[in-house]
């Protein structure tokens, strides 16, 4: 009995614990289902159909290209983790891609977008569908055209929020009240397509565009655009978020507020310590998020930019774009800001060395590809017979290590690495890791034995998980200048720039190894270096080019090509059957 008697008090408790641990276990199962349900991410189906739309700007009616129909496009606003799957309909009278800048592609080197690199282009009549998944990235991003100069017009925000109960790691965690995307451009009074195709029949530099725009108007300082002024209603005390996104093909822009305090706290979709300033500095492709306290008198208050233009005797639109910011006011006239001298490269350095991670970064302790990349303009020798419009009759040209990017046509690259044996001759992989000659990079006269440039289609082979750090070298051929380096498929840590040669004795042990920024998108000094540093964690071809179109039309351009790694996640996935033919 007492046997009997003691098991059974034995098994009520066993039992009574059980039943304490199903419920602890249920409730914890409940929990973690709903924050599943609060974190998971979506898939968003968007169509764009790039087509004409009638516009007018600076007095005159033109037919542009869009994405339907607006200009600037359609914004896609996404949470992280979240995938797209957008399907692009041509119904314009151009070939056309689109490159979704700065998104990883994680394996997903097909939908990257880049005319010949990892696509064909779809022409008029086609389609094609692109489908990625945005993971690990926060912050503002943007897409575009990557065919020609047609992402002059064919260009839109791509916001990217954490995920739902993921805080903010600023403003006290909380969303911002309002969040306002500011795409800075430029505008052409003629076809953009037409001025690019006019440059490169002829090797002359392409003309200068008539206007930059805020959100694709050029503002009240410029004929017949003051009605369509962009305006931004904000409210007193109100802490909004505004994201700077350079659209511009071809000019780096100061840009500045009157009477308010801009604090930077996110670039190309990284977050940044906080950092007050009173202007920024943005290259064509990057992205800056500031957030601003309307704690001025109400007023109106003029948002300007202009350009930043390094390259001495070079031309470029010496105008100013504006926008404002209205507390709501009377039409009193807005106060303007006062912006830097168009060649205060001191401002500019100081904006983009006072950037720094939010966090310690995640650096291998080794490198194991020390690459040196010599970067800049040259020139071309006109063919016999021929008349050219360059410098004393040449082909203006640019390149990579005396290489001059030639795209192919038959066939994009990723496609020839993918089919192998059988579509060779579409590129060669030695792509030189240095300089071919070494010499002053910035020398006042740099021989002109040096100023022409071998054109090829060359890629760079990278073994999968490589650890690559990249010093970018600029050079003072034909005229030195900032170049605005943009790699696909990587976020890089710039550790470091300064200005003439790049010393590694002098220069290495100045290197930021503890916070540096985050970016895909580094602006190499006029006549300086800057060192990035990445690892080659995402299989495919990726394209590395200035971001100002006319030097990658020029062919300032390469591209890298990382191995796959072992098993299906660290794999190159398939094609998709919808790929465009060449």
């Amino acid at each position: 009995m007492l046997l009997a008697s003691g098991m059974s008090r034995s098994s009520s408790t066993v039992s009574s614990s059980s039943l304490l641990l199903l419920i602890t276990l249920l409730a914890a199962l409940l929990h973690c289902s709903l924050l599943i349900q609060l974190t998971v991410a979506k898939e968003q189906y968007h169509e764009f159909v790039v087509q004409e739309a009638a516009v007018t700007r600076l007095c005159r009616k033109h037919s542009i290209m869009t994405v339907n129909g607006q200009f600037p496009g359609p914004a896609l606003e996404v949470s992280e983790g979240d995938s797209l799957i957008v399907r692009v309909i041509n119904r314009g009278i151009y070939n056309v891609t689109v490159h979704w800048h700065g998104v990883r592609q994680m394996r997903t080197g097909w939908s990257d977008g880049p005319e010949y690199v990892t696509q064909c282009p779809i022409r008029p009549g086609q389609s094609y569908t692109y489908r990625f998944t945005v993971a690990g990235q926060e912050g503002t991003l943007w897409w575009h055209a990557h065919s020609s100069w047609l992402r002059a017009t064919v260009h839109g925000a791509l916001i990217i929020r954490p995920r739902s109960g993921v805080p903010y790691p600023f403003n006290g965690g909380k969303p911002p009240v309002r969040e306002i995307p500011i795409l800075l451009g430029e505008w052409w009074d003629m076809n953009p397509i037409d001025v690019v195709r006019t440059a490169t029949r002829t090797g002359a530099a392409p003309n200068i565009s008539d206007a930059l725009t805020v959100n694709g108007q050029p503002g009240d300082l410029y004929k017949c655009s003051s009605k369509d002024t962009t305006t931004f209603p904000v409210k007193s005390g109100e802490t909004n978020l505004l994201r700077f996104i350079n659209a511009a093909l071809n000019t780096e822009l100061f840009v500045s507020l009157a009477g308010h305090t801009m604090t930077v706290v996110g670039a190309d979709a990284s977050y940044t310590k906080p950092y007050a300033t009173s202007v920024l500095m943005i290259a064509p492709g990057q992205t800056t998020d500031v957030l601003v306290t309307f704690d001025q008198p109400p007023a109106r208050y003029y948002l300007a930019a202009r350009a930043y233009s390094s390259a001495q005797g070079v031309p470029f639109d010496n105008t100013t774009t504006t926008a404002i910011f209205d507390y709501g006011t009377s039409s009193s006239r807005p106060a303007m800001p006062t912006l830097p001298a168009y060649n205060d490269t001191a401002t500019a350095t100081a904006f983009t060395t006072s950037l720094r991670g939010l966090r310690k970064a995640e650096l291998p302790s080794r490198v194991d590809e020390s690459l040196f990349f010599t970067v800049g303009v040259g020139l071309f020798n006109c063919s016999t017979g021929q008349n050219c419009g360059g410098p004393n009759n040449t082909r203006f040209a640019a390149s990579i290590n005396n290489v001059s990017f030639v795209l192919p046509s038959t066939l994009s690259i990723l496609q020839a690495q993918y089919g192998g044996a059988a579509a060779a001759g579409v590129f060669t992989a030695d792509f030189p890791g240095n300089p071919p000659v070494q010499f002053d990079y910035t020398a006042q006269n740099v021989s002109r034995a040096l100023w022409q440039p071998v054109p090829g289609t060359k890629v760079y082979r990278l073994r999968y998980g490589a650890a690559v750090q990249v010093v970018l070298q600029g050079t003072n051929i034909f005229a030195a200048e900032n170049h605005p380096i943009h790699l696909h498929g990587y976020d890089f840590y710039i550790l470091g720039e300064g200005s003439g040669n790049f010393d590694a004795g002098r220069d290495t042990g100045k290197l930021n190894l503890e916070d540096p920024p985050m970016r895909n998108t580094v602006g190499v000094p006029v006549n300086g270096w800057a060192v990035i540093r990445f690892v080659a964690d995402n299989p495919g071809v990726w394209l590395m080019h200035c971001h100002l179109d006319v030097h990658i039309t020029w062919g300032l351009a390469m591209a890298f090509l990382v191995e796959d790694g072992v098993g299906e996640l660290q794999s190159l996935e398939a094609p998709p059957p919808d790929l465009p033919l060449c």
